[in-house]
């Protein structure tokens, strides 16, 4: 009710499990997908992983109970833009939306950064072998633009780190797209936590 009530946003599908969601977002290929984390059969997460491979121009918002709900944490790591509670008012949804389907992220780098730092300790599967899987891509970064990205996985806007480094917002800008591009990620979200798994950021417990 509250998506189909606004001008620019319409309800395409409803699915009850991950499968399901597969299946719709092939069929209808929507801008953003609002995705449960815990379903039957397939879950969120499988169904996230699949999705952002599969459709790369489809963003995936996850809705969970608990804000560190580490089945959220997982869905992030396979592509999710963000996420958000189940209890979230409708103004904070509609504006989430709007902000994953014109390329942003719902979830700010600072909240990522305490989502992992809190987590981490109970998912030592995390640290495993991403350093030696992100070596390569972090090489390809200058020193400017690794810098930049551990600035940002502190969670500092642009703004912040433009006045650290003494540096115009616009150069911000362009550094981050940069990085974004040489990462190959979707967005800031995604880099904060490729900063994390590599070990160029550490968890701060």
């Amino acid at each position: 009710m509250v998506v189909g009530a606004e001008p620019d946003m319409a309800v395409v599908g409803e699915a009850g499990d991950g499968q399901a969601g597969i299946d719709l977002v092939a069929e209808r290929k929507p801008d953003v997908v609002l995705m449960d984390v815990r379903m039957p059969g397939m879950d969120g997460v499988a169904a996230t992983r699949e999705i952002v491979s599969a459709w790369p121009g489809c963003r995936v918002i996850i809705l969970t109970t608990f804000d560190l709900d580490d089945y959220a944490f997982a869905a992030i790591r396979a592509g999710a833009s963000g996420f958000l509670l189940k209890n979230v008012q409708p103004a904070e949804l509609l504006a989430a939306i709007r902000a994953v389907s014109s390329g942003d992220a719902s979830m700010s780098p600072r909240v990522t950064r305490r989502m992992l730092d809190l987590l981490a300790p109970a998912l030592p599967a995390l640290q495993q072998d991403a350093p030696h899987r992100h070596a390569g891509v972090l090489a390809t970064l200058t020193a400017r633009e690794r810098e930049v990205l551990a600035a940002l996985a502190e969670g500092l806007a642009n703004q912040e780190i433009a006045e650290r480094f003494f540096v115009a917002e616009t150069t911000v800008k362009t550094h981050v797209g940069r990085i974004l591009a040489k990462l190959r990620v979707r967005d800031r979200v995604q880099a904060v936590v490729l900063a994390f798994e590599s070990g160029l950021v550490r968890p701060r417990l």
